[in-house]
């Protein structure tokens, strides 16, 4: 290993024509990418939030409605940023070709590394804010505090953006990200507290969710979603950061071990 595979990414703002690169390809795929991402979220919001609300009643203090669509808000920033990472990366890196003639030109790893970050996280905002709309409309959602969550979806786009990206990094194909899907994402998905209280796990499980992104992120977006007072926001924002900044550090140094043969 290189010192250059080592050295801490040095970013610049050469990183922004890799983020209006990818808006740009966005914009021509726009339906397909709302629907995947935004589609999943909404059946769940509509079939879990009006059926289980029903018989459910209010969870720590406000509806299963608003309780359930804070959740999906905060996994739909996950999903979209992970997938953006592992998927749309190891294609442009691989199949397509794209990093090979962006490298061709003043452009270094360091800045494509840099723009894939910052546009899953700008993804993340784009495909949930749909999600905050709809379920405003439906009445999820009735405070203006939750305009205050939109730079935390952006916050857990970069928090989820490092660690896809290093995914795949190792990827030798797409079956690969089955592995990190699975076992991390899934996980996460289903014990965070996107259905039900964290508090509701056994003791020894409430501290293994307690450590991972999703939780925090889950723990900044409700109160701020049913318009309830944060409880240790510098805590979550702190955490969620730490785990934005090694993921973006070990991002750059596998996709430089990756690229530069």
């Amino acid at each position: 290993m290189s010192t250059l595979d080592i050295a801490l990414p040095h970013p610049r703002k050469q990183a922004f024509t890799i983020l209006l690169r990818n808006a740009l390809v966005w914009k021509k795929l726009l339906g397909p990418s709302l629907t995947f991402s935004f589609g999943e979220p909404v059946i769940y919001l509509l079939g879990l939030g009006f059926g289980l609300g029903q018989f459910i009643g209010e969870v720590n203090g406000i509806t299963y409605f608003t309780f359930l669509a804070s959740g999906l808000l905060a996994a739909t920033a996950m999903n979209v940023a992970s997938f953006e990472g592992m998927f749309s990366v190891f294609t442009r890196m691989t199949h397509q070709q794209t990093y090979d003639a962006i490298l061709a030109t003043p452009l270094q790893v360091d800045d494509i590394v840099a723009g894939e970050t910052l546009w899953c996280a700008s993804k993340s905002v784009l495909n949930t804010l749909p999600i905050l709309i709809v379920a405003t409309l439906l009445g999820a959602i009735h405070n203006w505090t939750a305009l205050a969550a939109i730079p935390v979806f952006f916050l857990v786009g970069l928090c989820f953006a490092g660690p896809a990206i290093v995914v795949a990094a190792f990827a030798p194909s797409y079956d690969f990200f089955n592995y990190y899907t699975t076992l991390l994402i899934t996980p996460m998905f289903i014990f965070s507290g996107v259905f039900y209280p964290v508090a509701t796990l056994p003791p020894i499980a409430q501290v293994i969710v307690n450590i991972l992104p999703l939780s925090h992120a889950i723990a900044l977006i409700r109160p701020l979603v049913a318009g309830q007072a944060l409880t240790d926001p510098l805590l979550h924002v702190a955490v969620l950061v730490c785990y934005a900044v090694v993921g973006y550090v070990a991002a750059t140094i596998f996709i430089r071990r990756r690229l530069i043969r």
